[in-house]
């Protein structure tokens, strides 16, 4: 007679927790980024653009796991907020790369700061070496997820 699988409570599986974890994260940032008008995909942009400036919208929507065209409306809306600057012709092939205006940067700058206290409150719990080792086993969840997929991005 074979025996049923051995499950472990919901609360116990390492995804669902790093699925709880995320939702609250989200959640935290959402809330600390509503007064500065931003949203946490807007954020993301303007910080990517900010570590690397002239990245293209298909570039921008690879770094932040989501659609060219969610990544798009998110450039348009904050080019029209005047945060980013786009160039109305590609220097080559068909990418229009993107970098921040002076409002964004100023934006961003008050954004990290909202955006750092929500992270030292989720990690106040934690040592440095604990931070460290967390940060470690988490790319190392990602890369072996990434590696089984096959690498899959979303279109």
């Amino acid at each position: 007679m074979s025996q049923a699988p051995d499950f472990r409570p919901v609360d116990e599986q390492v995804g669902y927790l790093l699925k709880k974890a995320a939702s609250a994260l989200r959640a935290a940032m959402d809330d600390a980024l509503r007064p500065l008008d931003l949203t946490v995909s807007q954020y993301a942009c303007l910080e990517l653009l900010r570590q690397q400036p002239g990245l293209s919208g298909s570039e921008l929507a690879r770094a932040m796991f989501v659609s060219r065209q969610s990544m798009n409306l998110v450039l348009k809306g904050l080019e029209r907020r005047g945060l980013l600057t786009r160039s109305a012709f590609p220097p080559h092939g068909k990418a229009l790369p993107t970098e921040l205006a002076p409002a964004g940067l100023a934006k961003l700058a008050a954004a990290n700061e909202a955006v750092s206290a929500v992270e030292k409150t989720m990690l106040s719990a934690l040592s440095p070496e604990a931070e460290r080792r967390m940060c470690a086993d988490l790319t190392t969840f990602a890369a072996a997820l990434t590696n089984l997929a096959g690498d899959a991005e979303p279109e």
